[in-house]
């Protein structure tokens, strides 16, 4: 398995705004399980402590590193991501890493 872990901080804009961001891109991405073959999981982390140094966080798992490679270019996840994601990131950070049985 394949973990796809990102934290993203969002663009300045009212607390008002961005809680409203957090939501639409929390509701949008989840929306995204049993739609893509190989995602085994997905969920956004919205409620951070005021100790974190970005507003939101995805933890998704897939089945392998295909998955995750088709996962990028899904229409249904380009669309969350071009429409709800990217416009309104001013920082993404990225780590993925193959899950080692132990």
């Amino acid at each position: 398995m394949v973990k796809h872990v990102i934290i993203w901080t969002l663009k300045e804009m009212p607390e008002t705004k961005k809680a409203e961001r957090k939501r639409l891109i929390k509701e949008g991405l989840e929306s995204l399980k049993g739609k893509i073959d190989g995602l085994l999981d997905i969920k956004v982390i919205t409620d951070t402590l005021p100790t974190s140094n970005g507003d939101l966080m995805l933890d998704s798992t897939f089945s392998d590193f295909n998955a995750l490679k088709a996962y990028s270019v899904h229409p249904e996840h380009v669309k969350i991501a071009d429409g709800y994601v990217r416009p309104f990131t001013a920082e993404r950070k990225c780590i993925d890493f193959e899950m080692k049985e132990n």
